[in-house]
């Protein structure tokens, strides 16, 4: 699926956490914007938001990744076209023209029709 941004976006995380599938981390609260998403904190002490559905908590607040994750999050400009590799929690995997990759709100992204390849509505 291809897609345009609807506006600027810009990384809101300088440092974006890292998840190695099967490694040890602590969970924290949910997200209440983006519910999807835990606050979760590594060994190494990074923290970000991690997609829920990919930890296996346990009763003490830890858990473990099920898979990698990276909350790389994408710097893109109203107009720029993206390909979307994959959909968790309302936020999309894009790919630049210039194969940058990272997250998106989809609220912020528009889908492009691949046949005709005019807009559709969201």
């Amino acid at each position: 699926m291809r897609v345009r941004a609807v506006r600027d976006y810009r990384s809101q995380y300088a440092n974006p956490i890292r998840l190695a599938r099967g490694e040890a981390v602590m969970v924290g609260e949910r997200d209440t914007e983006w519910p999807a998403f835990a606050w979760t904190t590594t060994a190494d002490g990074n923290a970000g938001w991690a997609p829920v559905d990919w930890l296996q908590t346990r009763d003490d607040g830890s858990a473990v990744a099920l898979r990698d994750y990276s909350a790389q999050e994408l710097d893109v400009q109203a107009g720029d076209t993206l390909a979307v590799a994959r959909q968790l929690g309302g936020w999309y995997w894009c790919t630049r023209a210039d194969g940058r990759s990272g997250w998106l709100p989809a609220r912020d992204l528009q889908p492009i029709n691949e046949t005709t390849s005019e807009e559709t509505s969201a």
